[in-house]
């Protein structure tokens, strides 16, 4: 197992920028559907409501050119599409926060409003895929830098998906015990990346994260599953208002998306670590023990 992880750090440095600028690509390409659908619960009464759709749909056919660009050595080009995408992505992601809490808290500023406004958290997805693309061309991947800010970027997202969690299963007043296990589970991941990226653990600390890792992806597709099987007991409705109006049948898999981006930093920045399991720098360098302090 062990062997099989420094291989994939040695041929990682190879593939950096390209593989978050498809992990963005992918996300704008399913935020395309996942934006129609909850748009759909009030069939986009507000036509603001059409700017995430559009920026999607836009932005995934520009990543995919991107992309391309960079896999045939016009690096150039694809930093300058990057950078589009990015700031637009932030932009909406920022001002569709504001329209998501302009709907109920900003006119009664209490508690219950925050908890029952449109998801205020949802449209900061757009921003952080911003500013991971911004990231990715403004930080060198040869910097350990790229590294620290990617496990950043992903720890951002389970601060995110912990009031996500929290605000969206206190609608029901957590019926279910089960309601529990996203929130304390992205408090758990946000505890693990702020160690990550904040110090220079151990490869043993940061193989760790790996694996609280894996554990977040598998406490999010079971919370797909069981969202799945809510909007579809035996309601006498059909399938698509199931899905619209049910339990928001996308939101757990935020928690294998933010965890294979978190693991992405992870394994860079393990690629930069001593083998040994002396505390070192990312440079390599250990650092030396200073010993008990002199009498």
């Amino acid at each position: 197992m062990r062997r099989r992880f420094d291989k994939l750090g040695a041929a990682w440095p190879r593939w950096r920028v390209q593989v978050i600028d498809t992990f963005v690509l992918a996300n704008l390409a399913f935020l395309t559907v996942d934006i129609y659908i909850a748009h759909s619960i009030n069939a986009f009464a507000e036509p603001a409501e059409w700017a995430p759709l559009g920026v999607s749909v836009i932005g995934s056919a520009l990543m995919l050119t991107a992309v391309g660009l960079r896999g045939a050595g016009r690096t150039r080009t694809a930093d300058g599409l990057g950078y589009v995408v990015g700031y637009v992505c932030v932009g909406v992601g920022v001002a569709g926060m504001l329209l998501h809490l302009d709907s109920r808290f900003f006119v009664e500023r209490t508690l219950t409003a925050l908890v029952y406004s449109a998801p205020f958290v949802a449209p900061l997805a757009y921003a952080g895929l911003g500013m991971l693309l911004i990231m990715n061309r403004m930080v060198s991947g040869d910097d350990v830098e790229w590294g620290r800010w990617v496990v950043f970027l992903a720890c951002a997202g389970f601060v995110g998906n912990f009031g996500l969690s929290l605000a969206d299963h206190a609608q029901n007043g957590f019926f279910h015990g089960t309601e529990w296990v996203p929130v304390i589970t992205a408090a758990f991941a946000v505890g693990f990346l702020t160690v990550a990226c904040a110090s220079t653990p151990h490869r043993r600390f940061l193989a760790i994260c790996v694996m609280v890792m894996l554990i977040e992806s598998g406490v999010g597709i079971i919370g797909f599953a069981l969202h799945v099987l809510a909007d579809l007991n035996d309601k006498p409705t059909t399938i698509w208002q199931d899905v619209v109006f049910g339990a928001p049948v996308f939101a757990p898999l935020l928690f294998p998306n933010l965890a294979l981006l978190a693991i992405v930093g992870l394994l860079d920045l393990r690629s930069r670590v001593d083998t040994s399991d002396t505390p070192a720098d990312y440079s390599g360098e250990v650092i030396a023990d200073s010993g008990p302090p002199a009498a």
